[in-house]
């Protein structure tokens, strides 16, 4: 996907390291409506912001500038660590031969400095491997350097003979100055590189198409933006769409969302992506556990119901559908918001935030139930999938989002550890398992709530199957 323009702009100012983050809000007058994406404010815009967003990601030795800043200060660490040595050694009053040989050819740790500098070689070495060239996103390996590096100084401090030296004070700012240094990369790093490029990433994820990104999209191939000079052929023909007049709430032709994606932190995407893969671990144990018990048949549809301590009654949905398991899934993940259009159990579906290419957050709304017995409930759910071989599982679990907080009009309902596994049978046909645990809150009695659940699993999947019919039909 590509970024629309207000997003270029959050972008732009993140990997610049400003250490702000704004969102642009574009009004309707300031978008631009000459027609030709040849004009030279267009074209600059797009390729030269594009570049700059996908660099992030490593593509032919590019980077990020927050990264190459980082990368750069770790050079700076090692030449000013470096410069004052040389200002310490020379100070004793001996010439620059004989210094250096005492210093390194003669190394003692107690009248030496020169350990110093081999202690931001190492910095150097390993920081620019890890960052540089492998261009890895965790704080470890510059944890372990500054806590080596802190190890070795404060050991320094009291091994050294200061009191041998003819001007100690510099001596003392070489060991200050390397100790602030390591703590000043580990900070740059932590708070700067690693959460702006993971909000960069987040915002290129969730970001719309826009009217012109299909004009664009030929241009850019996987993560290399392609140059002007590089063009096979003539852009001049292509043009973007005539602007809508100001005030239309649909200018581009799309339904705006009713939950606006949240920006989220470094912090708060690890912790959704941990949720995701516990809810993974979780249902399978559910799924592979020999507790379930038949409990009604219909067809060669059958639910399973076990009672699980501490959490309660689940149920598990096992089926075959007669369509490919590429194809169920694509229907079941990404089609999220136009679920309702078949399943008949749902008032509204929404995908309202995506952590990562594999996790999102869901928002529904269910039709009341059992005549009525049951009112609706409103659900924010969690949902990572992993595909193995021939099987895509589709995890979910309920999570706390700050945008879509519990209302009047619907009771909470809350989602325990649950999935769907799509297993392919053959080219055309695949099995669906899908494993129920849901808590509807209120009070509802045992055989009513069972009732309810069974009934709807078996209402979801012939509707599913009736959707898929047309699905196929219409292709």
């Amino acid at each position: 996907m590509h970024p629309n323009e207000d997003l270029r702009t959050v972008l732009s100012s993140a990997l610049q390291g400003s250490g702000t983050y704004s969102t642009a809000v574009i009004p309707p007058s300031s978008i631009d409506i000459t027609n030709s994406i040849n004009s030279s404010s267009v074209v600059c815009q797009d390729y030269v912001i594009s570049e700059s967003i996908l660099g992030e990601h490593h593509s032919d030795g590019r980077m990020s500038s927050v990264r190459r800043f980082f990368c750069l200060f770790v050079t700076f660490d090692l030449l000013f660590t470096s410069l004052m040595w040389l200002i310490c050694i020379m100070l004793n009053g001996d010439s620059i031969w004989v210094a250096i040989n005492k210093e390194i050819y003669h190394y003692n740790i107690h009248n030496s400095l020169f350990d110093i500098v081999l202690a931001a070689m190492c910095r150097f070495t390993v920081l620019l491997l890890f960052y540089g060239l492998l261009h890895i996103n965790h704080w470890i390996i510059i944890a372990l350097s500054t806590a080596g590096t802190c190890a070795f100084l404060i050991s320094k401090v009291f091994v050294y003979n200061f009191q041998d030296s003819s001007q100690p004070v510099f001596q003392v700012l070489l060991v200050l100055t390397s100790f602030v240094l390591s703590w000043v990369e580990v900070w740059f790093l932590d708070s700067r590189v690693i959460p702006q490029e993971s909000q960069a990433r987040q915002i290129i994820i969730s970001s719309p198409d826009t009217e012109r990104t299909p004009l664009l999209r030929r241009f850019i191939q996987g993560q290399h933006v392609v140059q002007p000079s590089e063009y096979t052929e003539s852009v001049g023909n292509f043009h973007s769409v005539q602007g809508s007049p100001t005030g239309s709430l649909n200018r581009f032709g799309e339904t705006p969302q009713r939950f606006p994606s949240m920006q989220l932190s470094y912090e708060q995407i690890e912790k959704y992506k941990q949720l995701g893969i516990k809810a993974y671990r979780d249902s399978t144990l559910f799924l592979n556990s020999k507790n379930w018990k038949k409990y009604k048949v219909s067809d060669d549809d059958v639910v399973y119901v076990q009672n699980v301590q501490g959490i309660g009654k689940i149920y598990k949905l096992a089926c075959k559908v007669n369509v490919a398991a590429s194809f169920l899934f694509e229907e079941l993940y990404h089609n999220v918001d136009k679920m309702t259009e078949w399943n008949t159990t749902l008032l509204e579906s929404h995908k309202v935030q995506i952590i990562d290419q594999h996790t999102d957050i869901t928002y529904q709304i269910s039709k009341s139930a059992a005549a009525g017995y049951i009112s609706s409930r409103d659900f924010v759910t969690l949902r990572r999938w992993q595909q193995q071989s021939n099987c895509y599982v589709i995890a979910s679990v309920g999570v706390e989002l700050p945008i879509i907080p519990p209302n009047d009009k619907y009771i909470r309902g809350w989602n325990g550890a649950g999935c769907q596994i799509i297993t392919g049978c053959t080219t055309g046909s695949c099995k669906l398992e899908w494993i129920l645990n849901s808590d509807l809150k209120g009070k509802i009695p045992t055989i009513v709530l069972q009732k309810a659940f069974v009934n709807m699993m078996f209402e979801y999947i012939n509707n599913l199957r009736s959707h898929l019919i047309q699905r196929i039909d219409s292709l």
